[in-house]
């Protein structure tokens, strides 16, 4: 079965244009999601539209903007549905940066492109190649999920990755947190050992060697559960006992230098033996 775009649209590189469909990068299928279940009779919790005391039907609800304290200015939902802008269909890259030209806190959300086509193959492989080899990004605009968003393309394997981006007004100035941040002399010795232990641990970014931990734990706590026994818990990694900056960088120093943390692979404490018994549950309904 073919995946459906998130997305269908033209570039545009000037005078240049090549349609591509969107997908989005991110898989939420290994997320644990739980529902609100009313406890004395087991039956899910649903929520229902109301004003005030009178349950309304969703057909009557309408898009309000408050003007004043409990004053609205009242739209239709198709009016906003149907608004339309230049990006809606297509984008335009303005500018090119290079790769490290924006700032990390302004990413947001990845999404894959390829070309929609066979005819468009070749433009958009010209158009890749060129940016993979100039080391640098596309900057535009694009209509999804009904905003305009601010984003970024750049070269991706076979294909082009497109972020969107934060813009500049959503942003926090950081002032407010770092400002009391004093400036302080540093000890040479002390961050010449710092140096020493961060260099050790430089390596390629591995993301299949990280796991989320806490939904892992989710996971297992649900299965225990079903299982009608007792969860494995991991075990934790034992605090250091700092004594100070000094003992404690070279206390690293003298650790076993691994790979990568993410290599350091927790042990688990396995709990005694349960035989399985089918979970005494509800039907939700």
């Amino acid at each position: 079965m073919a995946i459906r775009p998130y997305w269908s649209g033209t570039i545009r590189v000037s005078l240049v244009s090549l349609t591509v469909d969107m997908f989005t990068a991110l898989d939420a299928k290994g997320k644990i999601a739980f529902h609100q279940i009313y406890k004395p009779t087991g039956e899910r919790v649903r929520q229902k539209l109301v004003a005030g005391d009178v349950e309304v039907e969703r057909a009557d609800v309408v898009k309000g903007y408050e003007v004043d304290k409990g004053e609205y200015v009242l739209f239709d939902p198709d009016e906003i549905k149907d608004l339309k802008i230049a990006s809606s269909k297509a984008m335009e890259l303005v500018r090119f940066v290079p790769y490290d030209a924006v700032d990390a806190v302004y990413f947001d959300t990845p999404y894959y492109l390829a070309p929609s086509g066979k005819g468009d193959l070749a433009t958009f492989s010209v158009i890749r190649d060129s940016m993979r080899e100039l080391k640098v990004m596309g900057i535009g605009q694009i209509v999804i999920s009904g905003s305009e968003r601010l984003c970024a393309v750049k070269p991706c394997g076979p294909g082009l990755l497109l972020e969107t981006l934060h813009y500049a007004d959503e942003i926090k100035k950081s002032g407010y947190v770092f400002g009391d941040i004093k400036t302080v002399s540093v000890d040479a010795d002390e961050k010449d050992l710092a140096k020493q232990l961060i260099k050790r641990k430089v390596g390629e970014f591995e993301p299949e060697e990280f796991h989320d931990r806490y939904t892992d734990a989710l996971k297992e706590l649900v299965q225990a559960r079903i299982e009608d026994r007792e969860p494995v818990v991991p075990e934790e990694r034992p605090a250091a006992k700092v004594v100070n900056l000094m003992d404690a960088l070279r206390a690293s120093l003298r650790e076993p230098a691994p790979a990568n943390d993410a290599d350091e692979k927790p042990k688990a404490k396995t709990a005694p033996k349960a035989r399985a018994k089918p979970a005494a549950t509800r039907k939700a309904g």
